[in-house]
């Protein structure tokens, strides 16, 4: 394989560079917003700091884009990425099992009907990828609640970070210790067994600046089955070399654990959310409430990522250069259901990202930027049995590598003093490779009884056929966007762009053949000697799509808009399918396909001390004269989504607040649109006290009125009236906390 350093190596040179970093450290978050660099320490007090410096380029990009903060969520528990991202428009999250597990997170559709979402948006930190080589990556390695702010980049506005997929990126940005000196430390528990805590510390003097945090949350969870465990430790320290020169390097460290309770029927959701699934019911001969056997398999995820990086700055006139050049080593074992096994992969991936931006008016945007970012990676996967929740025999062993190169320069033209054209030009390029190096002539299969789920059949063996390919994509992507400023605080915009994604190894590598009561390469569990593939690997195209948008940001009175519509003509549109048992199928392109949507923000001062926020995203996904789908709505996509959050300061110390979380029409479940998710709503409440100058009391009660509903589910192609695909979300919960800052 082409790039591996051992784990232990990272760590060695990882620990190496911590005292030259506490040694030597500047002023700044690491935004990746256009023309962000690594800062000089302001000059004055009334100087911008970072992140409202980030706020105003983000805001000038003819685009959908948007910044969060912990003070758009105040007086709230551990923030995974879930609460980070709720209320943001265009951005739709569904939690899979609550607490620190793997929501699926979707931005115009993208990466939508992967069960679980691995692909879709560039996910960063400080500007370095949590994502693989290949695309793909873990939503639980995201710290939000260590962050500063998270930018986001709806669509094409990523091309100037070398994202180029439909959906966008997601960088969080990390407090320094010159933006955040002192102490932090915060306790809380509650409801399911919550615990969390976290600690920062940071400090500057003379140019130099360093923070590490350390956060701990565990839960046993709300459902049977639900227990999870999340650890994390994040350490930045910058330094002013020259007038002209800055640099920052970070080391993260993100370990966790969480297990997969699963979906449920309708029938069981009703009766009883907390329950898990105990597979198939055989009546009649017949099998009925397809879906995993969730207390025979005991599903799970651990997963644990080593990030290592470094970005430096050179300002020289009206030119910034920026470099920033990161490692990250991943380990991961995922225990899925006996119909997929339990795959393990470890690997390193190693990133390159050059930047550079000429600026000679000092405008909010540069009059050139070009980013080249370039990603090398290379992993190996081993696949088990899954029997009866223990590993079972190596079915699979596969080494993967992959490489992916984006090339992006973008122009933007003062047609006039409030007139602004914006061509851009991206070239990418992509490899996946795989290399079969299993050995054996055969692989082994097992099964269960269906009419009996807990009695072992006789194993059995098929025939290996070979995993390999050696795949290359490449493409290149124009756009073009024009924002005109009337008046102060108001842009419009427009833009039409194109955007590619590559699959992923998890789109190229798929276990097929097995049901819920038997593994890979076995589609009837009574007869071993059957021979099937266990393993799919299709020849896929990139998804590619043309995505036209317009949109408008500006006040009205006492309320601030934020709006874009936008329409996307997608082609080879890359669906991960599962039939109606809920095994996979494997991934597939489909034929042509439209994401239309309106991304809608609001904000307003209502009075002295009452404020509110209203998201609100449309989306009108739907197939184009499919032979099978006709014009169907894609399955998993809620056509409305709104979130309303109201906060009031009753006192200079005392607030309260109050979040509804609303899906008020049904969601298809499968493509056929012939199963759907019941509309729902989730009220909770919040409130704040500051007891001293020092330390403050929050706590929250969050799904107030205990409503049981469906917080996401599978998608499938076509589902029966019985199967288990609903995800609950948690019942009612209580949660107190401290904030002590010193």
């Amino acid at each position: 394989m082409s790039f591996r350093p051992p784990l232990r190596s990272l760590l060695l040179a990882s620990a190496a560079a911590v005292p030259s970093l506490l040694s030597a450290a500047p002023a700044l978050a690491q935004s990746a917003a256009p023309g962000a660099a690594v800062a000089l320490p302001a000059v004055t007090v009334t100087a911008p700091t970072p992140e409202e410096d980030a706020r105003r380029r983000l805001q000038a990009i003819p685009g959908g884009v948007a910044v969060t903060g912990p003070e758009d969520h105040p007086d709230t528990a551990t923030r995974t990425i879930a609460d980070a991202l709720k209320g943001t428009p265009g951005v739709v999250v569904q939690t899979f099992f609550g607490g620190n597990d793997q929501p699926r997170i979707q931005i115009r559709g993208s990466g939508l009907q992967q069960n679980p979402v691995e692909r879709g948006i560039l996910a960063l930190q400080d500007g370095l990828p949590l994502n693989r080589a290949d695309g793909s990556y873990i939503a639980g390695f995201a710290t939000p609640a260590a962050a500063a702010t998270t930018e986001i980049y709806r669509g094409y506005t990523a091309n100037r970070l070398g994202a180029t997929v439909l959906g966008g990126a997601i960088n969080t940005v990390s407090p320094t210790g010159s933006s955040h000196p002192g102490n932090t430390v915060t306790l809380e528990g509650g409801s399911h067994g919550h615990l969390a805590t976290s600690v920062r510390s940071g400090a500057s003097a003379d140019g130099v600046d360093g923070l590490a945090q350390v956060t701990h949350a565990r839960r046993d969870g709300y459902r049977d089955h639900n227990s999870g465990d999340r650890t994390t430790f994040d350490l930045n320290a910058g330094a002013v070399l020259s007038d002209h020169v800055s640099t920052r390097f970070f080391l993260g460290y993100t370990d966790l654990a969480f297990d997969v309770s699963g979906p449920l029927t309708k029938q069981r959701l009703d009766s009883n959310p907390q329950q898990v699934h105990g597979g198939p019911v055989i009546v009649g001969g017949i099998a009925t409430q397809a879906g995993p056997n969730v207390r025979r398999d005991r599903p799970q995820r651990e997963a644990t990522q080593v990030r290592f990086g470094n970005r430096t700055s050179f300002e020289t006139g009206d030119h910034l250069f920026d470099v920033a050049v990161g490692v990250t080593n991943t380990e991961d074992s995922f225990r899925f259901p006996v119909s997929s096994g339990i795959r393990e992969i470890s690997g390193s991936d190693a990133t390159l990202v050059a930047r550079h931006a000429y600026d000679p008016g000092g405008n909010d945007l540069p009059l050139v930027e070009t980013t080249l970012r370039y990603v090398i990676g290379s992993a190996e996967r081993s696949d088990y049995l899954n029997r009866s929740g223990s590993k079972g025999q190596l079915f699979g062993r596969n080494d993967l590598d992959a490489t992916t190169l984006s090339a992006t320069s973008t122009v933007n033209v003062p047609v006039t003093d409030t007139l602004t054209l914006s061509p851009s030009l991206t070239y990418s390029y992509a490899t996946r490779t795989s290399e079969d190096i299993y050995g054996a002539a055969t692989r082994p299969t097992l099964a269960y009884n269906p009419a009996n789920p807990g009695v072992a059949l006789p194993d059995g063996a098929v025939p290996t056929r070979s995993t390999s390919y050696d795949r290359s994509y490449s493409a290149v992507s124009p756009s073009l966007g024009l924002s005109w400023q009337p008046a102060a605080g108001h842009r419009l915009f427009t833009a039409v762009s194109r955007s590619f994604e590559p699959p992923t190894h998890d789109d190229l590598l798929a276990t097929v053949n097995g049901t819920p009561n038997s593994s890979p390469g076995r589609p009837t569990p009574g007869n071993p000697a059957l021979a099937a593939d266990a393993y799919r690997t299709p020849d896929l195209k990139a998804q590619t799509a043309t995505t036209l948008e317009a949109g408008w940001r500006g006040p009205v009175g006492a309320v601030t808009v934020d709006s874009t519509v936008y329409t996307a003509w997608v082609k080879n549109e890359l669906l991960s399918l599962r039939d109606s048992t809920g095994a996979p199928l494997g991934a597939v392109n489909a034929g042509d396909t439209r994401h239309s949507g309106l991304e809608l923000g609001l904000s307003a001062r209502l009075s002295d001390g009452l404020d509110a926020r209203l998201g609100y995203t449309l989306q009108e996904f739907r197939f184009v004269n499919d032979p099978l789908r006709g014009n169907n709505r894609l399955a998993g996509a809620p056509p409305h989504v709104v979130s309303l959050s109201v906060n009031y300061a009753l006192t200079g110390a005392w607030s309260v607040g109050s979040d509804l979380d609303w899906i008020p029409v049904k969601t298809p479940v499968d493509n056929m649109n012939t199963l759907y998710n019941d509309p729902y709503a989730v009220v909770s409440l919040r409130t704040g006290y500051q007891l001293t100058d020092s330390v403050r009391l929050f706590g929250e009660v969050r799904n107030l009125f205990d409503t049981a509903y469906a917080a996401s589910t599978l998608v499938v192609d076509a589902a029966q009236a019985t199967q288990a695909v609903y995800l609950p979300g948690d019942g009612r919960s209580f949660y107190a906390g401290l904030k002590a800052t010193f």
